[in-house]
């Protein structure tokens, strides 16, 4: 039994959840959906087996997203949900207690937080730390998040765009909004819905959003072509559709993103902000991966952006660096215990 077994960190994501191990690095990454039978409340399928279901459920099977916008929704589907990640990460037979370290949303309340270090200790941990996302997407990211510098953070998620500015190994300014990767998605769902009469699933969304989505028009249009139920006649159609038509569609989620940006600048101090200038804003997280949103943030704000390599791995590196150097980022993790 290695050392490292005794360490988790646990990335737990509105989309996906993350752990990792000190020794191995990423030991899971399954979505964060469970499968629960209504007739006996009981949980038949959690992360890939239960995405599978998403939409092709019979009645008395419901499919739950227990993390809503970054947060807490459900707290039996969430304790569930970790126990089954806990156990899946250290195999059946193991006797240890893990310390889990588990990253939540920056602007989580302190009710949230207590809720959450409990479904980790009754899930199977011995200790349980519960970490700002931002910080650990700095420290993911391999910002020294102790100078006395400023470093800004962006991390796109699922649920919520957490954005924050790093210095001294605490947070100076910051925000978090609902608005990510699943209200882009659920704007696509709309815009199809407005504009072709089309109904089209969560995980269409998605995958229109991956293919061809961008934050701004391309001269050189991607297009696919979508599968869908026709809302008036009720059969299955298909449809066309290119790439600034999404960017149509997507416009006011990001507006709300880069005014989120607008809004943490503002209450970033004049030393900061000058760090600020000469470093960029580091972008984290699945749904930063939208072409071209680094260029529509820098047409937006005057403030260069660059996407950090593997953003959608970078959070969950982060719970493994500071498990593995707790003392030296004590100060950080511990500040809002």
């Amino acid at each position: 039994m290695g050392i490292f077994l005794k360490k988790l960190g646990i990335d737990l994501g509105t989309a996906n959840t993350l752990v990792f191990n000190p020794g191995k690095g990423i030991i899971l990454n399954e979505p964060s959906v469970v499968a629960v039978s209504e007739q006996d409340n009981i949980i038949i399928a959690i992360g890939d087996e239960a995405k599978e279901m998403l939409g092709k459920t019979p009645s008395e099977i419901t499919v739950y997203k227990p993390m809503r916008d970054g947060v807490i929704a459900d707290y039996r589907v969430t304790e569930a949900m970790l126990h089954y990640f806990i156990t899946k990460a250290l195999g059946k037979f193991n006797l240890v207690k893990p310390d889990v370290m588990v990253s939540v949303p920056a602007g989580i309340t302190s009710t949230e937080r207590r809720a959450v270090v409990e479904a980790a200790v009754r899930a199977g941990a011995s200790n349980a730390y519960v970490v700002r996302e931002p910080i650990l997407a700095a420290i993911g990211a391999g910002i020294p998040i102790h100078e006395s510098k400023g470093h800004m953070i962006m991390d796109i998620g699922g649920g919520t765009t957490d954005i924050a500015v790093i210095s001294l190994g605490g947070i100076v300014a910051s925000t978090s909004v609902k608005c990510a990767g699943n209200k882009i998605d659920q704007a696509i769902t709309d815009y199809i819905k407005k504009t072709f009469n089309l109904a089209i699933g969560d995980r269409t969304a998605e995958q229109i959003k991956i293919k061809i989505g961008a934050a701004i028009p391309l001269e050189e249009e991607l297009t696919i072509t979508i599968k869908g139920r026709d809302y008036i006649q009720g059969l299955p159609r298909t449809a066309q559709i290119g790439t600034n038509e999404i960017v149509k569609a997507i416009d006011k989620e990001l507006a709300i993103m880069i005014n989120a940006i607008k809004d943490v600048l503002s209450q970033t101090p004049p030393e900061l902000a000058a760090d600020i200038i000469d470093g960029g804003i580091i972008m984290t997280g699945g749904s930063s991966l939208l072409r071209n949103l680094p260029e529509l943030i820098y047409r937006k704000t005057g403030v260069k952006a660059n996407v950090v390599e593997d953003p959608l791995l970078c959070v969950a590196k982060g719970t493994g660096e500071a498990l593995n150097h707790l003392n030296k980022y004590k100060k950080a993790i511990l500040s809002k215990k």
